[in-house]
Formats: C-alpha cells, sequence, structure tokens
C-alpha cells in the first residue's frame, strides 16, 4: 500500500502528544506526516512486527486488540479521530504490543519512529507529553483488568453503554440516543466474554425497561436507571 503526501490537517491539533508544540514545532510535524488508507477488516500492524511509526487516526475508527494463544481476543479500545496509537513502542523502541484494525473505512496520518525520535532529542517536552498518555493509557488497562477481574458480564455491558451514552449520545424525547459502533461479537470482545452473552443481556436489559434497540441505535430512557447496575455489581 503506498504512502501518499497529504496537505495540513487540524486533525493533528487534537492529539495530545503534539497539542503543545508551537507552530514551528507542529510545522516541522506536520511536513513529515504520510497518509494511508485501510479499507473496514485491514490490519493497521500486528502484535509483534516491529514497529515503524506512531499513527494518528483522520477518520474512522480502530480497533486494538491482543488475541490469547488459544485463540480468544480481547479488544483494548477503539480509537476515533484524533487519537493517536503506538506511543509506546515507538517511544521504547519495542515491537507493536497489540494488533489495530480498522473498524470501517480509515484514513490513518503516520509518522515514522526515526522523526518521532528526532523530535523528542529536539524538544524534550514532546516526550514528557508522551508520557502523559501513556499513564493515562496504563490506568485505562488497569480499569479493564479490574473489570475482567471483579465484575460480572451484565456489569461490564451496562459500564460499556452508559460510556457510550455519556460521550456519543444525545438527549431526544425518548431518552439518550446512541447508535453502537460494532457488533455484539466486537463488544464482546470488549468486555471479555461472548457473544451470546451480551445477546442475552441486552435482551434482559430491554425487558427490564432500561433501554430499547431499534437496528444499530440504542435508546436509554433513563440514564439514572441504567447507572444503578453499576452500584448493584460492586
Amino acid at each position: 500500500m503506498p504512502f501518499t503526501p497529504i496537505e495540513p490537517s487540524d486533525i493533528l491539533r487534537r492529539v495530545p502528544v503534539f497539542s503543545a508544540l508551537t507552530e514551528q514545532q507542529f510545522e516541522l510535524v506536520r511536513s513529515r506526516i504520510i497518509e494511508r488508507h485501510f479499507d473496514a477488516g485491514e490490519l493497521v500492524f500486528a502484535e509483534g512486527e516491529n514497529c515503524s511509526g506512531l499513527y494518528v487516526v483522520k477518520s474512522g475508527s480502530v480497533r486494538i486488540f491482543k488475541n490469547s494463544p488459544g485463540g480468544r481476543e480481547q479488544v483494548l479500545s477503539i480509537d476515533g479521530p484524533g487519537s493517536s496509537v503506538a506511543e509506546l513502542p515507538v517511544f521504547d523502541g519495542g515491537n507493536y504490543p497489540a494488533s489495530a484494525q480498522a473498524v470501517t473505512e480509515a484514513t490513518m496520518l503516520f509518522y515514522s519512529k526515526q522523526d518521532f525520535h528526532a523530535l523528542c532529542m529536539q524538544y524534550p517536552e514532546v516526550g514528557l507529553k508522551v508520557l502523559a498518555v501513556v499513564g493515562a493509557r496504563l490506568r485505562r488497562l488497569v480499569g479493564i483488568i479490574e473489570e475482567l477481574s471483579f465484575t460480572t458480564v451484565r456489569h461490564r455491558l451496562a459500564a460499556l453503554l452508559a460510556r457510550l451514552a455519556r460521550t456519543e449520545g444525545k438527549k431526544t424525547a425518548q431518552g439518550i440516543e446512541f447508535t453502537l459502533p460494532s457488533t455484539n461479537q466486537d463488544i464482546a470482545a470488549q468486555i471479555g466474554t461472548v457473544r451470546e452473552l451480551v445477546s442475552r443481556n441486552m435482551s434482559r436489559f430491554q425487558s427490564e425497561g432500561l433501554l430499547r434497540i431499534e437496528g444499530r441505535t440504542v435508546i436509554i430512557p433513563d440514564l439514572k436507571k441504567l447507572l444503578e447496575e453499576l452500584k448493584d455489581g460492586e
């Protein structure tokens, strides 16, 4: 897949790693960015591959996941426009610790490892930004471990739906409405279970009046009532 230069894009300004750069520093980064296009389902990179550089999601969405030796998949995150991917291996020189795959047709902005190292050497404050971003990701991973270890599938699904309602939802006369960004299989991989249990718990939530599903659209009539599920699961 060929690399092609892109025009300057404001999407880079939304990336925490680059957000504090001066205009001169930002121009240096922008001049070295390369654009890549991926079809839905196409791998951006695979776990264990040599890290070639940092990616930024320009459009579409990308899921970060790991596979167990037995073939079980765990989704670590689904990232949209403005998210950076693979800061850690670019920073520490290791291989990609997880795989990245386009969920939808996606456009990624690529910044090579060599260019990133040169930027950090010239502007040490960029390295501090990377540490902050990696620290935030570590906290999120600790949260995933806690959820998988200490909570039920029902609790984890309710937490995911509540998070989507707060970040993606819009208020309507019927409640908070949002579109599921992935299939039940993908949701299962996110919360560490199987598709059948996701479908079963979704049906139970509907029968209990906690939500309604119309195709891929979810309507939560009373978010506070759904959040009570999280308290009950503690």
